[in-house]
């Protein structure tokens, strides 16, 4: 059983550094990073340059605790795509590298994206 364990994280990583290999982010234009776990959703805007995390949103915030956008969803991806695009603008950031790290572009990743561009944010 470990060893199935060991291996399933192994690709999962290597997906990971396959996906970032091209993705750098810049004071200009930061790496918009989803992380997906079992229960929430975190989005941070990354500098890579200056190694500085400019913004972030997730669903483990004080405001969701106890609410349906609490958890890992749709309807909760929606909002963090548009309150992270709303902090972007506040910073004076248009646009965004997208990285989904080991993450297929599709359900949860796709809405999140969406509502970002909606509120404003390029990629």
């Amino acid at each position: 059983m470990e060893k199935g364990i060991e291996k399933a994280k192994f690709n999962k990583d290597r997906r990971a550094r396959r996906t970032r290999y091209k993705l750098r982010g810049i004071p200009t234009k930061p790496r918009l990073c989803v992380v997906k776990t079992s229960r929430h959703i975190e989005v941070q805007l990354i500098d890579d340059e200056n190694r500085k995390t400019l913004a972030a949103e997730t669903t483990k915030a004080k405001e969701f605790r106890g609410t349906p956008l609490g958890k890992k969803s749709k309807e909760s991806a929606k909002v963090l795509g548009e309150r992270l695009a709303q902090k972007a603008k506040g910073l004076g950031i248009s646009q965004v590298v997208f990285d989904r790290g080991p993450f297929k572009y599709h359900g949860i990743l796709a809405m999140l994206a969406d509502a970002a561009r909606q509120a404003g944010l390029q990629f």
